[in-house]
């Protein structure tokens, strides 16, 4: 790729990182009046729309429908023989990223930000040194550091990106593997195993820890262990992975004190490391954690007043949207408007087969806390809708507080759990209690009916589900 000279430019505001943290910053700051140059040193849009969050649901949508078709005789419809062509599943997924990708760049420009191509370090607290399409030096007033993170990757068993594979790599995959193992039994190694699961691929999860999903509660592990293993996914635990190696067929995963897991390719999601290296924070004097995090306040401000930081990079949640309302609030200090960064209602999806979604407190986080708990869980077997629509699986969950109503929690899986999810988010954002839920009216039939009646079993008080016995 040809280079060119970039000149020293001076900016109000210097955003490191094109994803969706920074670019909304960028967005934010330019339609305030400020000059704002926008650096990403790969593809507009960052990890979530270009290997994230945006080609795995586009691959997940196919997956979707091909769960559907399978039960089409459930509905009374005649399909014969159904096949797939997972080349041209991949070639939408591409598709599909490169429509957005253009969009966002068109969007961008129409708000007359700067976009310079390059890789950014710091020299001093007011410059930065970029290297890549345009090179040069880049003079700020205030700066905010959106560089996101990467997949991990483990020394003992290292991403070769051809049979061991990692979540960026696997995105390029054409044909299917007739066996996949997946190290890693969190979010990310549960969605790519519902997705090759669906399509007929034999999957192993691998996970060193007691379950699936522990940082989602044992009832969400619970359940979706359940459903993983009725649809033919192997699920081992308790495991660890001491080395990967080649074979002729495929890989073979070494496990301590257990035999070895054959398997055509394998999927390393153990994690995600924060990108904040190279970046030369030490010459500005911005304050890292011992694992590389940003350090910031509320307002998204790290140890250097005019140097703010969002994102995956801060190592508070790794979640695009958390991401793009840290740039909110980071555009907004810089404004001098009034915003500050609170976690109390991140809403956090899974986009497995059922979907899972949760946001607020978990039942052990709020014990923990020291409140008294009231949980209401409504099943989605006893919902008119979901009958109707053969979608029974899973449940609706409320956690309150005894004393007050207050709602702290919420968690939900089954189908469409992605958009159940906002009303709860809203309800603990505002400080909503179960008779705020309980007074309003829910259309019917909607899945959305399973918030009200989880309220109601929650307040003791419930309607479409038999009462305890006293």
């Amino acid at each position: 790729m040809e280079r060119r000279p970039m000149e020293k430019k001076r900016f109000d505001v210097a955003v490191i990182g094109a994803g969706p943290g920074g670019y909304v910053a960028a967005i934010k700051l330019a339609q305030n009046g400020r000059s704002v140059a926008l650096i990403e040193k790969n593809f507009l849009g960052g990890t979530c729309l270009n290997v994230g969050c945006i080609p795995t649901k586009t691959l997940l949508a196919n997956a979707q429908i091909m769960h559907k078709v399978k039960r089409a005789g459930e509905y009374g419809i005649v399909t014969g023989p159904v096949t797939f062509d997972f080349a041209k599943m991949k070639q939408r997924k591409d598709a599909v990223v490169e429509k957005l990708r253009k969009s966002l760049g068109t969007l961008l420009q129409a708000n007359k930000i700067t976009i310079v191509q390059g890789e950014a370090a710091f020299t001093s607290p007011h410059e930065l040194k970029v290297v890549g399409k345009e090179s040069g030096w880049i003079e700020f007033e205030q700066a905010i550091v959106a560089t996101g993170s990467q997949p991990l990757d483990i020394p003992a068993f290292a991403c070769d990106h051809k049979k061991i594979l990692n979540s960026t790599s696997i995105l390029e995959l054409t044909a299917l593997p007739k066996k996949l193992a997946i190290i890693g039994g969190g979010y990310i190694g549960c969605e790519f195993a519902s997705l090759y699961a669906e399509f007929g691929v034999k999957v192993t999860i691998l996970e060193a820890l007691p379950t699936i999903l522990s940082l989602q509660g044992k009832s969400l592990a619970e359940a979706l262990t359940s459903s993983f293993t009725k649809q033919g996914i192997e699920i081992q635990t308790g495991v660890l992975v001491q080395g990967i190696e080649e074979t002729s067929s495929g890989v073979s995963i070494r496990l301590k004190d257990r035999s070895p897991v054959e398997a055509d390719l394998a999927l390393v999601a153990v994690g995600r490391a924060i990108a904040s290296k190279g970046l030369g924070l030490e010459k500005a004097g911005v304050q890292t954690s011992d694992k590389g995090a940003v350090i910031v306040n509320d307002k998204m401000r790290t140890t250097v007043p005019h140097i703010y930081a969002i994102g995956d990079v801060t190592g508070q949640f790794l979640l695009a949207h958390v991401a793009s309302h840290q740039g909110i609030v980071a555009a907004s200090a810089i404004l001098g408007l009034r915003a500050q960064m609170h976690y109390n209602a991140v809403p956090a999806v899974i986009f497995t087969e059922p979907e899972i979604a949760t946001v607020g407190l978990s039942t052990e986080q709020a014990v923990a806390a020291g409140y008294s708990v009231t949980v209401g869980r409504f099943p989605f077997a006893a919902l008119g809708k979901s009958i109707a629509t053969l979608d029974t699986d899973g449940f609706a969950e409320i956690l309150s507080d005894q004393k007050t109503g207050q709602i702290l929690g919420a968690q939900v899986i089954g189908h469409e759990a992605s958009t159940l999810i906002a009303e709860m988010a809203l309800a603990i954002q505002n400080e909503l209690t179960l008779e705020c839920l309980i007074e309003t009216i829910h259309a019917h039939p909607t899945l959305s009916e399973s918030w009200l009646e989880a309220a109601l079993i929650a307040n003791g008080t419930p309607i479409h589900f038999p009462p305890k016995r006293k």
